[in-house]
């Protein structure tokens, strides 16, 4: 079964709390029943995004592991100039389908 994405929200290279107060927003604009994409490369996410649909309700449709060891997009204004032994930044990145409560 096909399940349609109404919002996409991408929370790579952010660390808790942030991933989970970017869909807390996003759950407050989308209308009941609209699924919304989570990409985050954050391992707490695994435990905070189920939590967070629980407690309010909320429907975790899926959550995958989609890759392994991913580089890290950086801010432009977070880069510095890294020695030769500095090895790069690698995640793991997850994805969550959420759909909103029924009002």
């Amino acid at each position: 079964m096909q399940t349609t994405i109404h919002h996409h929200l991408d929370t790579q290279g952010l660390i808790c709390p942030e991933p989970v107060m970017m869909l807390h927003r996003v759950i407050r604009k989308a209308d009941s029943g609209e699924v919304i994409e989570i990409l985050a490369t954050d391992p707490a996410t695994t435990r905070d995004i189920p939590n967070f649909c629980r407690h309010l309700g909320h429907e975790l449709l899926s959550q995958e592991t989609l890759a392994d060891h991913v580089s890290v997009a950086i801010d432009p204004d977070e880069i510095t100039v890294a020695g030769d032994n500095e090895t790069p930044v690698n995640s793991t990145l997850y994805r969550y389908l959420v759909k909103k409560k029924s009002a």
